[in-house]
C-alpha cells in the first residue's frame, strides 16, 4: 500500500517498530533496529528531533531554517565519520547504516546531484564491497561517476578519490587491468607530487609493472620504515642512558598518520583478497607480513601479532623459507613490546 512507512535500514519492508526516543524512525524488525542503533542512530537520535517552531516573524522563520540546516550538516558529519571509522576497523557491515544516513542527509542539504555526495557514495561502495555485495557497490560507484561527469568544475581531489574507489573495487572484482588504469589516474594527482612521506603503494602502477609489484613495494617500504623506527629507538635509548637527566620530549613512539594507516589497510586488504583467490601462498604471506608491520608501526600490537602469526604459519609451509627470519624478528619485536607495556 502506497504511503506506508518503510524500514529506515533496508527501505523495502513495512516498518511497524518505532524508535521510542525520537519517535521519528521506523524499522521492520528488532534486528534492523539494533543494527542501526549500533552503527549510527544512537549518535544522531537527539539531532533528529526538530526544535519546536515559534515563527512570529520572517526573522524567526529564517533562524529556524538555519538551525535545521546546521542540524542536518551535523548529522552528515557524524554519520560519515562513523562510517569511515567502521571501515578503518574492517567492520563493513556496521558501516552501512551510518553511510546510508550520511547519504540521506547529504541529499537533503546539498541536493541529489551535488558533488558533496561523491565521498558518501564511495563510503557506501567500500562498505558494500566489504560485505561481498559487489552489485550494490557498482551501483553506488555509478552514481558517484555520474555526478562527477555532470560537474564540469568538479575538484580534482574528488576525481582522484573516485578513481581510488574504482581501483579498489576492480581489485575486488579481479579486474586488474581496470584497477591499473584507475589507480594510475589516482596517483597522478598533483596532491602526491610533494608528499615525501606518502606510502608509495601505487607508484609501480604508474610504471605499468602491475599488481604484483604493488605488493613488493609496500613490503619493501614498510620493512625499511620498521628498520628506521628500530634504529631511532636505539639512538634514543642510548641517549637516555648517557644523559638520564635530559629532556625526554624527543623520546616519542613513532606512529603512522591516519592517512597512511587508512591507505595501507585498504590497499593491502584488497591485495590480500586477490592473492587468496589466486591461491598464491608466497604472495599471500608477503601481504600478511606487510599488514603485520603496518599494524606494528601503528602500535596496534594485538592486530600485529594476530596477522604476523598467520604470515609466519603460512611461510613455514613454503618451499623457500627465506621470509621466516624477518617475520620471526617482527614477532619478537611485538612480543617484547607486549612485555614492556604490561
Amino acid at each position: 500500500m502506497a504511503g506506508r512507512p518503510r524500514c529506515e535500514l533496508c527501505g523495502s519492508r513495512p516498518a511497524p517498530r518505532l524508535c521510542p526516543r525520537c519517535r521519528l524512525v521506523r524499522y521492520c524488525d528488532a534486528s534492523h533496529q539494533g543494527a542501526d542503533w549500533k552503527s549510527i542512530h544512537e549518535k544522531i537520535c537527539p539531532l533528529l528531533i526538530p526544535p519546536q517552531p515559534c515563527f512570529h516573524s520572517e526573522r524567526d522563520r529564517k533562524h529556524g531554517k538555519e538551525q535545521l540546516l546546521r542540524r542536518q550538516k551535523s548529522i552528515v558529519e557524524v554519520a560519515a565519520s562513523a562510517a569511515q571509522g567502521f571501515l578503518w576497523e574492517g567492520k563493513a557491515l556496521e558501516a552501512l547504516p551510518a553511510a546510508l544516513q550520511a547519504l540521506r542527509f547529504s541529499a537533503r542539504v546539498f541536493g541529489w546531484s551535488s558533488v558533496q555526495l561523491v565521498p558518501v557514495y564511495l563510503l557506501l561502495a567500500e562498505a558494500s564491497t566489504g560485505t561481498g555485495n559487489l552489485r550494490q557497490a557498482s551501483k553506488y560507484l555509478s552514481e558517484a561517476e555520474w555526478i562527477v561527469l555532470q560537474t564540469p568544475d568538479c575538484p580534482a581531489a574528488v576525481q582522484s578519490r573516485l578513481h581510488r574507489g574504482l581501483g579498489l573495487f576492480c581489485i575486488a572484482q579481479g579486474n586488474l587491468d581496470q584497477a591499473l588504469y584507475h589507480l594510475a589516474t589516482d596517483v597522478s594527482h598533483p596532491k602526491y607530487r610533494n608528499t615525501l612521506d606518502l606510502i608509495p603503494s601505487l607508484l609501480p602502477v604508474i610504471e605499468n609493472r602491475g599488481i604484483p609489484e604493488v605488493t613488493r613495494l609496500w613490503h619493501s617500504w614498510l620493512l625499511s620504515s620498521l628498520q628506521e623506527h628500530q634504529g631511532r629507538l636505539r639512538q634514543l635509548r642510548a641517549r637516555a642512558e648517557a644523559a638520564p637527566w635530559a629532556d625526554d620530549e624527543e623520546v616519542a613512539e613513532y606512529r603512522m598518520t591516519e592517512a597512511q594507516r587508512e591507505e595501507g589497510t585498504r590497499v593491502l586488504q584488497a591485495l590480500l583478497g586477490v592473492r587468496k583467490k589466486q591461491q598464491l601462498p608466497e604472495e599471500t604471506a608477503r601481504v600478511l607480513h606487510a599488514l603485520a608491520m603496518l599494524h606494528y608501526l601503528d602500535l596496534d600490537l594485538e592486530k600485529a601479532r594476530e596477522v604476523g602469526m598467520k604470515a609466519f604459519d603460512l611461510a613455514k609451509e613454503l618451499p623457500q623459507q627465506e621470509s621466516l627470519e624477518t617475520i620471526g624478528h617482527l614477532l619478537e619485536l611485538i612480543n617484547a613490546n607486549f612485555s614492556h607495556t604490561k
